[in-house]
């Protein structure tokens, strides 16, 4: 059992830059012909699984004339597709500059997990000294499915479940207005995850879930609050802020779409 002195989590590494990425292009000719009778939802998924995929990196800019070539498509089509991306959170439309994919500054993501820490290690406390078996098994069972993805290497859906195993902390500590708070925050570091996770390296491990769950079990309030401060700082400090440089061809970007 941790005892309520153990040592403070260690400080997230903090950085205060991010270089501007350049525009997507298309340096030559389209590899593969356009697909036939190809519609906004073919490319608003496309994009998005390039983006999820850490194939268009953050604040690249989406060039509707290049998409609409490489797709064979409208820019009509074009500006549909990134418009239901943008209400989505994956892209931003900027006055007069177009499309970029989402990009949280650094130091909107370090408030992001600073404000996890503040609630959360409170909330885990919480629910160490109220939890019941059905809880404990609902959350065992949430990370039997992480461990599922993470075998499969369905990075994406892992992402989702993870962020779920927080939220689901949050519901049983029964503060509808935290849980809300929790629900917004776990939704913009799923998004930061998704652009920023360092390739190879799973963002949330899911063994840390574990140990959550057995600190939980044995009540220990005090430890799971820690174990959970750490558990964010480690999330944020595996993070990749950096984003790509030079010109990025829709070729490659597509290559295994």
């Amino acid at each position: 059992m941790h005892s309520p002195s153990a040592a403070l989590p260690s400080m997230p590494k903090r950085s205060s830059k991010s270089a501007a990425a350049p525009k997507v292009t298309l340096l030559h000719k389209p590899t593969r012909k356009p697909r036939r009778g190809a519609t906004e939802d073919n490319v608003h998924a496309s994009i998005y699984d390039a983006v999820m995929d850490h194939r268009l990196p953050p604040g690249i800019k989406l060039t509707e004339s290049a998409f609409g070539q490489f797709f064979g498509v409208s820019r009509t089509i074009i500006r549909k597709a990134l418009f239901r991306l943008s209400q989505q959170g994956i892209v931003e439309l900027r006055p007069n500059r177009g499309a970029v994919v989402a990009s949280p500054t650094p130091e909107e993501t370090h408030s992001v997990f600073d404000a996890r820490r503040l609630i959360e290690r409170e909330l885990i406390r919480t629910v160490a000294q109220t939890r019941s078996r059905k809880q404990i098994d609902e959350l065992k069972a949430l990370v039997r499915r992480e461990k599922s993805a993470q075998q499969h290497g369905d990075a994406r859906m892992l992402v989702r479940l993870t962020g779920d195993f927080h939220v689901r902390l949050a519901e049983f500590a029964c503060n509808p207005v935290l849980t809300n708070l929790v629900t917004s925050l776990v939704s913009r570091t799923s998004l930061i995850i998704a652009l920023y996770e360092a390739p190879g390296v799973p963002a949330c491990p899911t063994h840390d879930h574990s140990e959550l769950i057995s600190l939980i079990e044995s009540a220990d309030g005090a430890a799971a609050a820690h174990a959970m401060s750490q558990h964010l700082t480690e999330i944020e400090n595996r993070l990749d802020l950096s984003t790509a440089q030079g010109p990025l061809d829709l070729n490659q970007v597509f290559a295994r779409a």
